[in-house]
Formats: structure tokens, C-alpha cells, sequence
């Protein structure tokens, strides 16, 4: 007669004494071979020994994919690194300051696939006032660049820098780089990169590769500061 004041076994109770008991199955060897579970893929019976050897093929099935995955990564991230470094090469090897802005944005266009970027400039030397990069930077762009302490990403065009670009309305999606010559300086310029997809800046993606090319334009256009 079963007992009302004792619980019944329930499943966790049978698989915390299995194992716990890791000699249970050495007891009783031909249990193992007896047992039937259904597999996940054929829906039929199949022994424990085959329905672990299918979990373990999984397993490396994901370990694969994980792998390309990782590689995939790999091989993108040295593709970027190739880029820019040739972009950098570029600044480097520009002689005359005066064609600095232009080798800023195409090289980015370029290099990176970007549909549109535009630079502005200001409290640049005497020489360097007459260039078009220097020129139009309202008080509210150079506030806004002002007010950034890293590049921000944005699904919509910001009134104050759009205008710059050759074709405003084709900028579904912006990135603004504010252009310093180190922490905590003023910024000199603001650096704006636009693309047609809505998804290509957006306010969630990081920005640690932007960050690192606001850097290196900056690095280059501070030629043209005092």
C-alpha cells in the first residue's frame, strides 16, 4: 500500500540519482542497450548510442559553423585593414596640403564604399581659406561638431552639414565625424558620411572604425591649422 505522506519519484528525482550515481549503468550494462529514444530527425527508435552519436554530430556541426564564421570574420576584418591602410598611405603621401580634403573624402568614398562624403573646415590658416572644404560651415554645423565627443549615427539628415553633400536627398542614413586634434581639443571640423540605405548608419552599430578614421582625417587636415 503506497504511502500518502511520502512524495512520489518524479523524473528529477530519477535523473539527479542517475547522476549521481555514475555506477549505476556499470550495474546494469545491458540497460543501456535496451533503452529506445525517438530520434529528432527520423522520428523513430533508435538506440542511446545512435541518439548520442547524432548529438555529437550536431555538436561538431555547430562547431563548423561557428568556425566559418569566425573565419568569415577574419577575412573581412583584414580586408578592412587593407583598405585602410591604403587610404592612410594616401594621406601620407599627399605633398601639398591643399588637396588633403579632397584625398579625405574620396579616399573614404573609395575605399570603403561610400556613397557621399563631404568636409568642412574651419579656423584653418590664411592659405588654406579659399578652398571650397573651408567655406559654409554655418554657426549650428560647428556647434553640432562642437557638442560631439565621438562619430554619431543618425537615420536622418542633420539640417546643419546635409546641404554640403551633392545629393541631400539621397541621405537616407548619416554618420558625422566630429574632426579634433586630440582629446579634448576643439573641434576644428566636422566630417559627414551619407548612404542611400536606412540601415547603413544607424544609431545601434558601433563606431570604433569610424572613431578610427575621424582620427586619422583629422590627423591629416590639422596640416592646414595654424
Amino acid at each position: 500500500m503506497t504511502d500518502p505522506t511520502i512524495p512520489p519519484i518524479t523524473e528529477d528525482d530519477i535523473a539527479h540519482y542517475l547522476a549521481n550515481t555514475p555506477d549505476f549503468f556499470e550495474r546494469h550494462a545491458s540497460l543501456l542497450a535496451a533503452v529506445q529514444l525517438t530520434s529528432p530527425h527520423s522520428h523513430r527508435a533508435v538506440s542511446l548510442q545512435e541518439r548520442q552519436a547524432e548529438m555529437l554530430r550536431e555538436k561538431i556541426k555547430g562547431l563548423e559553423l561557428k568556425a566559418a564564421e569566425m573565419i568569415r570574420h577574419g577575412h573581412e576584418n583584414t580586408a578592412i585593414a587593407d583598405r585602410l591602410q591604403r587610404w592612410t598611405l594616401q594621406l601620407l603621401n599627399t605633398r601639398t596640403a591643399d588637396d588633403l580634403p579632397t584625398v579625405v573624402t574620396e579616399g573614404i568614398a573609395t575605399h570603403f564604399d561610400v556613397p557621399q562624403v563631404a568636409v568642412r573646415l574651419w579656423g584653418v590658416a590664411p592659405a588654406f581659406a579659399g578652398l571650397p572644404q573651408t567655406q559654409g560651415a554655418s554657426d549650428e554645423a560647428q556647434a553640432l561638431a562642437s557638442a560631439l565627443t565621438q562619430p554619431s549615427c543618425r537615420s536622418h539628415p542633420a539640417p546643419a552639414c546635409v546641404d554640403w553633400l551633392a545629393d541631400p536627398a539621397a541621405a537616407a542614413s548619416l554618420a558625422l565625424l566630429p574632426l579634433r586634434t586630440g582629446d579634448g581639443a576643439a573641434a576644428f571640423g566636422l566630417l559627414v558620411l551619407a548612404s542611400p540605405d536606412a540601415q547603413r548608419f544607424t544609431p545601434a552599430m558601433g563606431t570604433d572604425f569610424l572613431a578610427r578614421i575621424g582620427e586619422l582625417s583629422a590627423a591629416a587636415l590639422s596640416r592646414l591649422l595654424p
